[in-house]
């Protein structure tokens, strides 16, 4: 019997600017990763993407990242350990505070962007943000690139670890992300990434983008919530996985 989770980012818009399909790919997924105002979002959509997915019995994650609301959080940026480890206990805090307020319980922690691919391969960053989630809420969760650093070093830290996979991004041969400004980087193709999503949790395995076979471990799938198939991906995904006898299984529930 096979288990995994569907994760989004969510919670994007900030202003008057609306960015995603939050309230329909909530209807599909089993976790969400909010924003929390550094790279996207601002306190009222925080708020609100809070409740309607509580609403929907989703399990809630903070989704931190650099200060970079016009550059998305995707240009990396040089920062001290203090630095770091100040940005995530701050933003954490916050979409925790939305969470308790609300009759709610934050699950996990998944780095967004840069902060995210830059902690994959970065041992020093890696750690401090790990221990920045452990000493905030030592239950909290987690979530990082499959068989990275992060996963690593929160383990070593003491976290639930949840390793993470991308169905629509194609993958280096030592299991990083390709560049999103290699050409093939994103997939687009619906079928292709339901068939790569499949692989994954069933065989526990992944074609690089070098033809490389490379072992990769499953607990949850991200669907990119700014994409404009977005909807049609997350309802088509999470139909073949159950049809498949895969079972969607939330963060909290232990996936």
């Amino acid at each position: 019997m096979y288990f995994v989770d569907l994760n989004s980012d969510l919670g994007e818009s900030f202003g008057s600017y609306k960015l995603g399909n939050d309230e329909q790919v909530l209807n599909y997924v089993s976790s969400v990763n909010i924003a929390c105002g550094f790279h996207a979002g601002d306190p009222v959509v925080m708020e609100k993407t809070v409740l309607s997915a509580i609403e929907r019995s989703v399990a809630i994650g903070a989704h931190p990242g650099y200060p970079d609301l016009m550059g998305f959080g995707r240009r990396k940026m040089q920062l001290d350990a203090s630095e770091a480890r100040a940005y995530m206990i701050y933003q954490i805090g916050a979409l925790k505070a939305f969470v308790e307020a609300s009759g709610g319980k934050l699950v996990h922690v998944k780095p967004h962007g840069a902060l995210y691919n830059m902690a994959a391969v970065d041992e020093h960053l890696a750690e401090t943000l790990a221990k920045a989630v452990y000493d905030v809420d030592r239950e909290l969760a987690f979530v990082g690139l499959s068989n990275s650093l992060m996963v690593k070093a929160a383990e070593t830290v003491g976290l639930r670890t949840v390793h993470e996979v991308f169905a629509d991004r194609a993958y280096n041969s030592d299991g990083t992300l390709v560049a999103r400004q290699v050409e093939g980087a994103l997939i687009k193709d619906t079928e292709v990434c339901v068939s790569r999503v499949l692989k994954m949790v069933k065989d526990r395995r992944i074609t690089a983008i070098d033809g490389t076979e490379i072992g990769i471990r499953a607990d949850s799938v991200c669907i990119h919530g700014d994409s404009e198939t977005a909807l049609i991906f997350a309802r088509t995904l999470r139909e073949r996985l159950e049809a498949e006898g895969i079972i969607i299984k939330p963060l909290e529930k232990g996936c």
